[in-house]
């Protein structure tokens, strides 16, 4: 947003930052506020440095502000998510887990290495952030937001225990998979109020049996991709072995091979996928069992049942494979709607960086990072709060009426986050 943009919206924004005063001391309060304005000023960088040249701040107060001032960012975020669960609780919340990767420069920065970047789809020197997203999933006008984001720490990092240090990792952090670190953001967000109808992910989370079941401990309703060599029983195995028989089979053939598939038609379901629109799946679905066991012991099937689910694009023959907790009775509808909800947290994406600067990041210090994401979630809360804001006092045939420097430049500006949902 433009200096106009941005001011138009200010007595929002205050509101909002007021909220969170009683974390700060007033001095660094004032910069708390510089530096949300900043992310989402016109810029074409939003690091440290740029935030605090444009706003007339000494670039050394915003880094200190980021790595070394005392503010209580911990309760920054409490309140954070008491807010969206207090304004935004909806029936039809969805959570949605998912891992970023960011390129880096260098290997100062916390938890840098040579992995797999999503952002420049190779293996990068990058780092890697596991991020929880909430959305309504509003068929027509979506509110979504991200509620938490936590740094991946490498085994190498974890083991470099001088390396931690410098970077201000806290001594004795042990080493936790991607899928234990969501595992914790779930849990701390419902603990602070928030509620979700369901959970989904991609295939890197749906692999590991442990993520699954670790949602099923906290009492929560999930549907999501997994990898075509997950495997599963369509039948209670006789006896419990490794041998081929009785071993549990991998999804694909499965779908391919199991009477419990292939003595069934494929079933035309529609979907929102995207911001495309509606899209048509062909489905075939049956009961399973997973496996409740060492990853290469011999492992027994799960008590419980488990949606297996085939969904075949019917454009582009693209195969998915989804698994689901819910009950017997729920429609395949209601379970395809929630496992396809990842849309949001790939826009979400999109917005942040180009919005509040989100991957902007030049910091050394574990707590820079933390603080510089929790900044610009709290900065694309504001915008969606806004958005959902002007989309209530006008129709969406005069989202541009007003005069001008009122709420029509703030509505153009909100407009940002929703261009690409109607």
């Amino acid at each position: 947003m433009d200096a106009k943009q941005i001011a138009s919206m200010e007595p929002a924004l205050r509101r909002l930052t007021n909220e969170f005063r009683k974390c700060f001391h007033e001095p660094t309060f004032r910069h708390f506020e510089t530096y949300l304005l900043g992310l989402m000023d016109d810029l074409p960088r939003k690091n440290v440095e740029a935030i605090a040249l444009a706003s007339g701040v000494a670039v050394r107060t915003l880094q200190e502000f980021l790595s070394q001032l005392r503010w209580d960012h911990g309760r920054v975020h409490e309140i954070y998510q008491h807010l969206v669960a207090d304004g935004h609780a909806s029936e039809e919340a969805i959570g949605v887990i998912d891992t970023s990767g960011h390129p880096k420069q260098g290997d100062k920065t916390p938890g840098v290495q040579r992995q797999y970047c999503g952002e420049s789809g190779k293996i990068d020197n990058c780092v890697l952030g596991v991020h929880l997203l909430y959305t309504d999933n509003d068929p027509a006008n979506p509110f979504s937001c991200m509620l938490d984001s936590e740094l991946y720490v490498p085994r190498r990092w974890v083991d470099d225990a001088a390396r931690c240090r410098e970077a201000g990792i806290p001594d004795g952090r042990p080493y936790q998979p991607e899928w234990q670190i969501a595992v914790d953001l779930i849990h701390e967000a419902m603990s602070n109020g928030i509620r979700f109808s369901w959970m989904t992910f991609d295939e890197s989370y749906g692999k590991v049996p442990a993520f699954l079941f670790a949602m099923d401990v906290l009492g929560l309703r999930w549907a999501g991709e997994v990898p075509s060599n997950f495997r599963c029983w369509p039948t209670p195995p006789k006896y419990r072995s490794l041998q081929g028989p009785w071993a549990s089979k991998c999804v694909s053939n499965v779908v391919t091979h199991s009477p419990a598939f292939t003595g069934q038609a494929w079933q035309k379901v529609k979907v929102k996928e995207t911001t495309r629109g509606v899209s048509a799946w062909s489905i075939k679905a049956a009961r399973v069992q997973l496996p409740d066991g060492p990853k290469n012991g011999p492992s027994c099937p799960t008590n419980r049942r488990y949606w297996l689910i085939a969904a075949r694009d019917a454009k582009t023959e693209e195969l998915k494979y989804i698994v689901s907790n819910a009950s017997a009775n729920a429609t395949m509808e209601s379970i395809l709607k929630a496992a396809f909800a990842r849309w949001h947290v790939e826009k979400w994406f999109e917005r942040a960086k180009q919005l509040a600067g989100f991957g902007s990041f030049e910091v050394r210090k574990y707590v820079g990072l933390r603080r510089h994401w929790l900044c610009s979630r709290i900065a694309m809360y504001f915008l969606a709060c806004e958005t959902t804001r002007l989309r209530g006092e006008k129709s969406a045939d005069h989202l541009r009426a007003g005069s001008p420097g009122g709420d029509a430049v703030a509505d153009e500006a909100a407009q940002l986050l929703a261009a690409d949902v109607a």
